[in-house]
């Protein structure tokens, strides 16, 4: 078959509040629908959202809200026309197309954006939306019925674990209030992820994370929860130098919160330069990492754990990402990009199959959607598998049965 035409449509998802971190805030969700066609008479479509402060907080920082939202539309559009007139068939791997499109495709996010420096991941999250739907088209062109007879032959055999649950992780982000979060402790959840990296001077924002960490922990230990809380923290890249994270990290341990962290996520930004492999806490990165390469450098640095985004980063990159990782013995999680219930599918499929973690005896996954979007409520009743028991957490944890994995939690439908 061959790929005829296309069209990209664009969503603006209203959220309850500001969603803050790097010490910045959005305030709406722009999500691409685009739609494929081959000349057979084939449709397929997918969803991806758009995370500019995530992705590149120089573009972020450069334009309004809607106008680092227009660029990487532009950009998905510009890789969709790529495409038009491309054979598509049971050879056409969607991380094959994806590898030779991309340099096109990054040369024209360095022309729109007017920037040489613009990050690869921001032109990766302009391109979840079609990488989803090219592994659609696959999917149907090799007649796969399910994401494990999707996957090739490489990655199938990493992802070959069936997790029965897996963690819920929610976001406790800035605007995030203390009722809130003992809500979700009274929930079940035992799983936090924290937003550090707060605005202002590299002090300043060491002393409000600081407050901020200690808040949260004094107020989850005077909770009674079923299991243990254990905490995910993720700086964004925020702190520049290794001795303020580790002040940091001795705060941690003077008020006893030290042991019950999991994951420090993305710590330093940019290209690695600092050896983080004497930092007593498990060091994982995230919106740095852009390539494979990436994951050997960053491990060769001592980072021992990757946050893997097939909703921010696309499936075909996060596979990838994930063979490097494990070729090293290294573990890796899923975590959230603000996605809407369709995504949170894609990436839920992708962490039903990674290995458990040790610590906590099973995987996790991050989904903040249900605690930013104002719509959540509808977009969870629009799911075609509205009610389905994956679909929300049931204390502190979701529920993968036998209907999960026979539809793929409803990613093809």
């Amino acid at each position: 078959m061959k790929i005829v035409g296309y069209d990209l449509d664009i969503v603006r998802e209203p959220l309850r509040r500001k969603f803050g971190f790097k010490g910045s805030f959005f305030s709406e969700k722009w999500v691409t629908m685009m739609t494929l066609i081959t000349d057979d008479g084939l449709t397929v479509q997918a969803p991806g959202g758009l995370s500019v402060l995530w992705s590149d907080q120089a573009i972020f920082t450069d334009h309004c809200e809607a106008g680092g939202n227009l660029l990487m539309s532009a950009i998905a559009e510009f890789a969709a026309k790529l495409l038009v007139g491309q054979q598509y068939d049971a050879t056409s791997r969607p991380d094959r197309i994806l590898k030779d499109l991309f340099p096109a495709v990054h040369d024209y996010a360095k022309a729109v954006t007017n920037s040489d420096e613009v990050r690869k991941t921001f032109t990766l999250n302009a391109l979840v939306s079609l990488d989803f739907c090219l592994w659609k088209l696959y999917a149907k062109a090799i007649g796969a019925r399910t994401f494990d007879e999707m996957l090739p032959e490489q990655y199938a055999k990493m992802l070959s674990h069936h997790s029965s649950q897996i963690a819920y992780v929610p976001l406790v982000s800035y605007g995030i209030e203390r009722k809130e979060i003992e809500l979700m402790a009274r929930d079940g959840v035992f799983l936090f992820k924290v937003k550090l990296g707060q605005s202002g001077t590299q002090e300043q924002m060491f002393a409000k994370d600081c407050q901020r960490v200690k808040e949260v922990f004094e107020l989850l230990r005077t909770i009674g929860t079923e299991r243990p809380v254990y905490y995910y923290l993720d700086a964004n890249g925020r702190y520049e130098k290794k001795e303020t994270l580790l002040r940091l990290l001795e705060f941690l341990d003077a008020i006893g919160m030290l042991d019950s962290v999991v994951i420090l996520e993305e710590p330093f930004d940019g290209p690695v330069s600092i050896d983080v492999s004497d930092i007593p806490v498990v060091i994982a990165g995230d919106e740095s990492v852009e390539s494979s390469e990436d994951v050997v450098e960053r491990i060769g640095a001592g980072y021992r754990a990757f946050a893997i985004k097939p909703a921010g980063k696309t499936l075909s990159a996060s596979l990838e990402m994930i063979a490097t990782a494990y070729s090293f013995d290294i573990p890796c999680f899923v975590a959230d990009s603000a996605c809407i219930p369709r995504l949170a599918d894609l990436n839920r499929n992708v962490a039903a199959r990674l290995r458990p973690f040790e610590k906590l005896q099973m995987n996790f996954m991050e989904s903040n959607g249900a605690d930013h979007y104002l719509n959540w409520t509808q977009l969870i009743q629009s799911h075609p598998f509205a009610g389905a028991a994956w679909l929300n957490p049931q204390r502190g944890t979701y529920h993968l049965d036998e209907a999960f994995y026979a539809c793929s939690g409803g990613i093809y439908n």
